[in-house]
């Protein structure tokens, strides 16, 4: 619902959201009132030590402002309990409930002040345990005060000023678009929102330099940002429990589809391409450096690259390039087994849009083999996030040529090292027999695809093998010419093949319709959820999306409130029919190449149960990444040495089995 209205103001916390803090908090008064009464009956009337009267005046002031505070904890929880997210009208009396605790904190405050100067000053012959039970009073006092600061700096909302409370007689035209009035004022507020967030950027990034491209990143992530939500009234605990509701109603779905039912893709097998796969994971693994390999291997990582960080490989081998070696390199050779006189060149230079890789000569399967490094700097994440589109043009490819613009920019930089700076000349002078052969994860992999493309012409030869790729990558025309020399591998419900401004609004879209169709209370939302993403069960029978429902009531003021929807914006369009695609204003951007998918064969499993996992490849098209997938594995799956340890399991010595369906479709399986 929207958020929030106090103290002239929009917050970042809706009337919904007291309900789990609130009884947090009672808890604690309450145990802290029983403590405080159960001092003051024990020693009622003998309170006869130095300072003892003021004691006595303390603990039954402190009784009688503590059971304020708990009668109005119990109205706030109670209060903030009733109606649902779309339904805030039997919530109207929290504004003037919180109005109350806020004054609550001040004789709170005078009352801390005071129990402190007795300790110092007045305590001296009393009880030992009187004086602890006031300094606990005391200190739980100021961490109470300097939790209800902290709190109120996280739900501040900067752009609270201009999104104000809206009469709901003048609604109607403060929410039309077509009112210069209200244009002004939204596009005023999408300013302020750039501005906030640039702000917020560079105080995250502020250890990096503040030049042009620094600058540029910033803008665009900020304008990227700040736009997404900006058409809408949700809070963060709204989007939450939009995104469990989802997560249970995708869960639903699939319990209910038919195993046989798979998605067309090419009739090949893909046992070779996995074998190729799970060994050209190795080298992409081995391109994140000593930080993996240290993750992978916690208990002799260290260990092993301890007698090797400080030697210097160029007193021995002559390497071209390569910055800031020592335990990176070490890592690289225990990952890929390679030795020394194998790499041509090694680059841990890491700025945005310039990012680490390596060159080495792979004589097991006879190969050049570039490998470039995934996400693992800030500067990494500025270049993910440069999300919008910029042209690559690319001879021999009809139709629109355009990519993501960080990415691109990543390709183009190491194109420009292997070509103009001879790496690659050098390496095939070395072995002109062999083929070129590009890889990497996540980042790594989109940059490693959009290089192959750019080298296509020069190396007809060339494969590039993308482990866990960024939805968002390349237009339509690159996407069907790379599926010629680039094969993407994607595993489970991993989020990042999935992530692209297109795949993002209509998230953004489910989200709407799950929040406002359920007609149970937020928190019972979030619980369920919580203990759903822990421990798995059944998931919930809420109603599913906009069932029996208008969806022109998203636009609607709420009871109370303002809408969920600014009218005319994107979002609003969107929702005109449940069938209808996202109406996004972005270019639509693919995954590359083909595209082998790997899922778990069995039973969908909670996050903290894990059996051994039975894994199942097959061919698959880009249209099964069209949405995103809510899944405590979304993050898991996309993680390098999940990745890799499930091509292993693929790979491995074990006999293959195919079962009967996969005879035709081409289906792999594994125990």
């Amino acid at each position: 619902m929207p958020g929030m209205v106090v103290f002239g103001r929009r917050w970042g916390i809706a009337s919904d959201d007291l309900v789990l803090p609130g009884a947090f908090e009672l808890f604690i008064r309450v145990l802290w009132w029983i403590g405080i009464l159960t001092l003051y009956a024990t020693r009622k009337g003998k309170f006869d030590c130095h300072g003892g009267a003021l004691l006595h005046s303390y603990l039954i002031v402190l009784l009688v402002l503590l059971a304020f505070i708990i009668l109005t904890l119990c109205a706030i929880v109670y209060v903030s309990a009733q109606g649902t997210i779309m339904n805030p009208g039997p919530r109207r009396s929290v504004p003037a409930l919180v109005y109350l605790r806020a004054l609550l904190y001040i004789p709170e405050l005078v009352w801390a002040c005071l129990g402190a100067v007795w300790v110092s000053d007045d305590s001296g012959g009393c009880e030992p345990a009187e004086v602890g039970i006031v300094l606990g009073t005391v200190v739980a006092s100021w961490i109470i005060l300097l939790s209800m600061f902290v709190g109120v700096l996280i739900v501040f909302d900067p752009l609270g000023s201009l999104r104000g409370p809206v009469p709901i007689g003048q609604y109607s035209g403060l929410r039309d678009l077509e009112s210069s009035e209200s244009s002004q004022l939204f596009y005023s507020a999408r300013s302020l929102a750039v501005r906030v967030w640039e702000s917020r950027l560079r105080l995250l990034c502020c250890c990096l330099p503040q030049d042009d491209n620094h600058r540029a990143a910033f803008s665009s992530i900020a304008q990227l940002v700040s736009g997404f939500f900006s058409d809408t009234d949700l809070v963060p605990s709204d989007i939450a429990a939009g995104l469990a509701l989802l997560h249970q109603e995708q869960d639903k779905v699939e319990q209910c589809k038919d195993p046989d039912d798979v998605i067309p893709h090419s009739p090949s097998s893909p046992i070779i391409e996995l074998e190729k796969a799970a060994h050209c994971m190795q080298f992409a693994v081995a391109a994140y450096g000593w930080p993996l390999y240290v993750y992978s291997n916690p208990f002799t990582g260290l260990c092993k690259l301890s007698g090797d960080c400080c030697r210097n490989p160029r007193a021995e081998y002559d390497l071209v390039g390569g910055d800031n070696l020592g335990c990176n390199f070490n890592s690289i050779l225990h990952v890929t087994g390679l030795q020394y006189r194998d790499f041509i060149h090694i680059s841990f230079h890491n700025q945005i849009y310039e990012i680490p890789f390596f060159v080495a000569l792979d004589h097991k399967r006879e190969a050049v083999l570039v490998a470039v490094r995934g996400t693992l700097s800030l500067k990494d994440a500025l270049t993910d996030l440069s999300a919008e589109c910029e042209n690559l043009p690319v001879e021999g490819v009809s139709g629109a040529c355009y990519a993501h613009k960080g990415i691109s920019q990543a390709a183009n930089y190491i194109y420009k090292k292997l070509v103009n700076d001879g790496i690659l000349s050098q390496a095939f002078s070395i072995a002109p027999e062999y083929r070129l052969v590009i890889t990497g994860h996540s980042l790594g992999a989109g940059t490693a695809s959009l290089l192959a493309v750019l080298l296509r012409s020069t190396y007809p030869t060339l494969q590039c093998y993308a482990f866990s790729p960024p939805g968002g990558l390349m237009s339509k025309a690159l996407a069907e010419y790379s599926k010629q020399f680039v094969v993407s591998v994607v595993l489970g419900k991993d989020l990042v093949p999935r992530l692209s401004i297109p795949n993002m609004e209509d998230l953004k879209r489910r989200i709407l319709k799950m929040v406002s169709n359920c007609s149970k209370p937020k928190y019972k939302i979030l619980l369920h959820g919580c203990w759903y993403e822990v421990f798995g069960g059944t998931p919930d029978d809420f109603p599913t999306e906009m069932e029996n429902r208008r969806e022109e009531e998203l636009s609607q003021p709420l009871l109370g409130g303002g809408s969920l929807l600014v009218q005319g914006s994107t979002s609003y369009q969107s929702l005109s029919s449940d069938d209808s695609p996202t109406h996004s204003t972005h270019l639509p951007l693919y995954l590359p190449g083909r595209i082998m998918y790997i899922t778990e064969d069995g039973p969908t499993r909670s996050c903290l149960i894990r059996s051994e996992v039975r894994y199942r490849a097959e061919w698959s098209s880009e249209m099964a990444f069209r949405s995103v997938l809510i899944s405590p594995r979304m993050i898991a799956d996309h993680m390098p040495d999940v990745v890799l340890r499930a091509l292993h399991s693929l790979t491995s010595d074990r006999p293959f089995s195919l079962c009967p369906s996969s005879l035709s479709n081409s289906h792999l399986n594994v125990i």
